[in-house]
């Protein structure tokens, strides 16, 4: 499971013109489900959302979390962070979990994300969105449970 992380001023995602999600300060977590994720994927990378400690303190450093700050979190479901670009010129997403089994760990994830007690909004899985991002720093990490887990990525 990987999750872009963007901490951000504010954000929004809408879908034919209607806003479905927006939050002020905080992260947006553009969210890719890979065959074979589960939900300690998903449990791990969202205590690691949680509790990273990326927003500034009260000396401007960068020590305290999403938790401390109590920020807002919009996730988006985003197969493309499995695109794999090796070979040819189009991308390949047989590595992306299938679209029914996405959803479900997809919603897990959020599940897990709002049970933190912080507010999270969503896009729409499987909809073209548009997100709206105004990056905060910018400050933009890339969180790969397999890699994180010390799994690696075939295992």
């Amino acid at each position: 499971m990987r999750v872009l992380l963007q901490r951000v001023k504010k954000a929004s995602v809408t879908i034919n013109g209607e806003t479905v999600g927006s939050i002020g300060k905080g992260l947006v977590l553009l969210v890719g489900i890979g065959v074979g994720d589960n939900e300690k994927d998903a449990q791990f990378l969202a205590d690691k959302t949680a509790n990273m400690r990326i927003f500034e303190d009260s000396q401007e450093k960068m020590n305290a979390s999403a938790l401390e700050v109590g920020c807002e979190l919009l996730a988006v479901s985003q197969f493309t962070l499995y695109a794999d670009v090796r070979k040819g010129r189009r991308p390949s997403f047989t590595d992306a979990a299938p679209p029914e089994e996405a959803r479900l760990l997809f919603d897990k994830f959020v599940e897990m994300l709002k049970a933190t007690g912080l507010k999270v909004e969503t896009g729409r899985f499987r909809e073209h969105m548009h997100v709206e991002i105004h990056n905060d720093g910018p400050v933009t990490i890339m969180m790969d449970s397999k890699d994180l887990m010390g799994r690696g990525r075939n295992g």
